[in-house]
């Protein structure tokens, strides 16, 4: 199988070597030609691509250049405006400092003034609520002391607290002012 292939191309080759000159000739001249017209359109081409790319180059640098003047314009009026609201805010500061200087000054008078008030009548506030208390303490005792004495018997118990029935059947417990609150079924 290897013999007959390579018997076959053997045979193609053997047939280019009888053939005539001129038809190579021919086609290497029209081979020459056409490359010669390709090689110029070529050249033609790149030397209209180098001369459009030169064009862009131009344009993109003016660009550019124009886009960085208007980037150093923009820049410097910016600083113009930062620097008026910078000096602005500043000199507001300084006038809120001063009245906010003069106002504390003002204010720890007061405060001092109100803190005396408020010390005196919290010592007043405390010696009345102390008396309040002890008066109040023994009105509880009094008032929680005479429940008990009632003849109404305790039949339970309510809310943590001793439930009575009173004579009519009534029941009731006392609560912590000492009074009765009746109790529906």
């Amino acid at each position: 199988m290897k013999k007959l292939l390579l018997l076959c191309f053997i045979v193609v080759l053997s047939s280019n070597f009888y053939a005539q000159e001129t038809a190579v000739k021919d086609a290497k001249s029209k081979t020459a030609a056409t490359a010669k017209k390709t090689k110029a359109t070529a050249d033609k081409a790149a030397t209209d691509a180098k001369k459009e790319a030169a064009k862009s180059k131009k344009a993109a640098k003016d660009a550019t250049d124009a886009s960085a003047a208007a980037k150093k314009e923009t820049a410097a009026a910016t600083k113009k405006a930062a620097d008026k609201e910078a000096a602005k805010a500043k000199s507001d500061a300084t006038k809120a400092s001063k009245k906010a200087t003069a106002a504390a000054e003002s204010t720890k008078a007061d405060v001092k003034k109100t803190a005396a008030k408020a010390d005196a009548t919290a010592k007043t506030a405390k010696k009345d609520a102390t008396a309040t208390t002890k008066t109040t303490t023994k009105t509880l005792k009094e008032t929680s002391e005479k429940a008990p004495k009632v003849a109404d018997k305790v039949t339970g118990e309510y809310n943590g607290k001793k439930v009575y029935t009173g004579p009519k059947g009534g029941k009731y417990y006392i609560n912590k002012n000492g009074n009765k609150t009746y109790i529906q079924d």
